[in-house]
């Protein structure tokens, strides 16, 4: 009996050892790739880059850009290959201010009310379900802007999401994580090596890295070059044993099953 029993405990300890380690889905560490405001590029050299490596993003749209509008039909077979399409308002609203001169009025945070944001983004949510036929969704705030006036719009908003990703430049940690203000290291100019070197600090730390991109290979002034992009696609796919790569969405899904879960 003795015996059996130093068994089972012997089992648990290795169970919650690697469930220490391997803390992503059984996964050393996970990786989200967030590309922002519904580009041309997205379409053009993202998308092909990523299912080449058999990877899915997360591309968090902007419904009134052209880019959307005009090539619908291109992003609906890009959610029918896996690639998540997240909400990313209407009109892209930011707070305004004299260091933001590129904030057109009508669409400035500051004069905003809760319930103008909340119907902007419900209406979004409608526009990208006639297209993926999905419910089930995440967010991503406007130049990280989580205010409308100086209230904080997070809770208006989190009933209609699974969650929301902010842009702080962090590595978050497994039970940890607050759903609806996750952090991501924005990526603009960076080179591949910078780019895996987070990787690796995700990957040592056992941690959760999301990164965001604009431009890849142009087309907007946050910009990194095609061949940096590259070079971080061919990193993940060496270390996809090791790596969860995998869309916003199932990400925190997972996140918020695992971290209600009784210790």
């Amino acid at each position: 009996m003795i015996r059996a029993v130093s068994v089972v405990f012997i089992l648990a300890i290795s169970v919650s050892a690697i469930a220490q380690t391997k803390p992503w889905n059984g996964y050393k560490s996970a990786v989200v790739l967030t590309y922002d405001d519904a580009l041309n590029v997205h379409l053009d050299n993202v998308i092909p880059a990523l299912d080449s490596a058999g990877f899915k993003g997360t591309f968090y749209l902007t419904v009134s850009s052209g880019a959307f509008t005009q090539r619908m039909p291109e992003w609906k077979r890009a959610a029918d290959n896996g690639h998540e399409l997240g909400n990313h308002t209407m009109y892209h609203p930011c707070r305004g201010g004299s260091d933001r001169s590129w904030v057109r009025p009508e669409y400035d945070l500051i004069t905003y009310t809760l319930k103008r944001i909340d119907d902007e983004v419900r209406m979004t949510n409608v526009v990208l379900q006639s297209v993926d036929g999905k419910t089930e969704r995440t967010f991503a705030y406007p130049c990280g802007d989580m205010r409308v006036g100086e209230q904080s719009y997070v809770e208006t908003i989190s009933d209609d999401f699974v969650a929301a990703r902010g842009v702080e430049d962090k590595i978050m940690q497994h039970g940890k994580v607050d759903p609806y203000t996750t952090s991501c290291f924005s990526i603009a100019g960076q080179t591949g090596e910078h780019m895996i070197d987070l990787v690796k600090r995700s990957m040592k730390e056992n941690g959760l890295l999301v990164l965001l991109f604009h431009g890849v290979g142009g087309e907007h002034g946050l910009n990194v070059e095609l061949k940096e992009h590259r070079k971080l696609i061919a990193f993940l796919k060496e270390n996809q044993n090791d790596i969860w790569i995998a869309p916003f969405v199932d990400v925190m899904k997972y996140v918020k099953t695992s971290q209600a879960k009784p210790k």
